[in-house]
């Protein structure tokens, strides 16, 4: 099985990121980043508002539903993490009583052809982390235009084990859907570690943000970092 570091390695663009993981140390994390390639992609931050850790831009400006959203929530049950509008419509659900897989049921893929990027989801649970909900809508290889919804359910992961979903699959120039989720391990014994193992596989060209939240603590205390400009 491949390393963080290594998945991430060879993956120069992974686009955003989701990650559910045990550390070495016992502690279950949930994991969130972002890269970009444009000036537009790249003037991006992650801020707490309202209890919720928000992707937006570095300066005001006009809001683009593709670009800024709750990336990192929480319900009585779930910490939520995901790459955009999604995250809010399935903590909702959630909170109205869903099922997690009924509440990542019925979404779909970004409007932003050709590359038609997925919506990325974890689910990760308050008691310890015991289970993850993981869900990705993307779009079909073949030439339909309706969208899979796939939900992979995750329980009891083992010290050093996670589980990565990423929007793309690049060299950083050309850009496909990335597989729906790739089974990984990691080294760190901390949730400092952890992010650290992040931001340190990420390209410096393409980083822009990254963090990692106890589900117990939520996002007011995540630990993020921010690449300077």
């Amino acid at each position: 099985m491949l390393t963080l570091h290594e998945l991430l390695a060879a993956n120069p663009y992974p686009g955003r990121g989701v990650l559910y993981a045990r550390t070495h140390s016992g502690a279950v994390l949930g994991g969130y980043f972002l890269t970009g390639r444009s000036a537009a992609s790249r003037d991006r931050a992650l801020r707490l508002v309202d209890g919720d850790l928000v992707v937006g831009p570095l300066a005001p400006g006009e809001h683009d539903p593709l670009r800024h959203y709750a990336a990192v929530t929480t319900t009585r049950d779930w910490l939520v993490l995901g790459n955009g509008e999604q995250v809010s419509q399935v903590a909702e659900r959630l909170r109205d009583g869903a099922e997690p897989t009924v509440a990542l049921g019925g979404l779909e893929y970004e409007p932003d052809p050709p590359i038609r990027t997925s919506r990325i989801t974890a689910l990760i649970s308050l008691d310890g982390g015991r289970a993850a909900v993981l869900g990705a809508a993307r779009p079909s290889r073949a030439s339909r235009p309706s969208t899979n919804v796939m939900t992979l359910a995750v329980r009891d992961l083992e010290p050093g084990e996670a589980v990565l979903l990423t929007t793309y699959a690049s060299d950083g120039e050309r850009v496909s859907v990335a597989a729906p989720y790739a089974e990984t391990a990691v080294e760190a014994k901390t949730a400092e570690d952890l992010l650290d193992e992040i931001w340190s596989a990420l390209d410096s060209r393409f980083r822009v943000a990254a963090t990692v939240v106890d589900p117990a603590e939520g996002p007011a205390k995540a630990l993020q970092v921010r690449q300077d400009l």
